[in-house]
């Protein structure tokens, strides 16, 4: 009979939630074997050392983060400011995403030390700022507003994590609404 190997993405998952709860040193060969219960033996049948899994691992959120986010709004369809409404409750609220905030966040940080994931997230970056770019020219017809509707709003998804303010008698999804609502029904356009 035959023991059954702990597939390769369970390995990627388990590296992806060690980095989100302690950053790149916590993805330890043996800590991830230990939780997924296994002997860190299995691990060198996937991967030929902890870097190569690093790059799954980033692998994974590049393509998350960016083809299917952006494969689920253009499946959605709609105008442009129906698909940024989708993209904005896909962010949100997390939806269907394997790769949550805490992990892009742990990823980011990273960046701040390793110039290799830093150009990871640069190209991600650049590519997010691009799709947005391609919904706001939809219905903004000054670049620099179309810029900076962009740059507000990828910085909004960023800071959104580290913002604990009180809204007054206003919920954080009451005030989200109306940032949305600014952003896409704006009169300046």
């Amino acid at each position: 009979m035959a023991v059954a190997r702990t597939p390769r993405h369970r390995w990627i998952d388990e590296g992806l939630s060690a980095l989100a709860k302690g950053g790149p040193d916590a993805v330890q060969i043996e800590a991830i074997a230990k939780a997924l219960g296994v002997s860190k033996g299995g691990f060198y049948g996937y991967f030929a050392d902890r870097r190569t899994l690093f790059d799954e691992m980033l692998d994974r959120w590049e393509r998350e983060v960016t083809e299917e986010i952006e494969a689920r709004v253009e499946k959605q369809g709609g105008d442009a400011k129906a698909r940024l409404r989708h993209l904005f409750a896909i962010v949100d609220t997390g939806d269907g995403l394997d790769t949550d905030v805490t992990t892009d966040l742990a990823i980011r940080d990273w960046a701040r030390r390793d110039p290799a994931v830093a150009e990871r997230v640069r190209r991600v970056d650049n590519r997010h700022m691009d799709y947005l770019r391609s919904l706001f020219r939809a219905f903004c017809a000054d670049e620099d507003e179309v810029e900076a509707r962009c740059r507000i709003t990828f910085s909004l998804y960023i800071a959104d994590q580290f913002i604990f303010a009180a809204h007054g008698d206003r919920s954080r999804a009451d005030v989200q609404a109306l940032t949305t609502k600014w952003l896409l029904d704006s009169p300046h356009q």
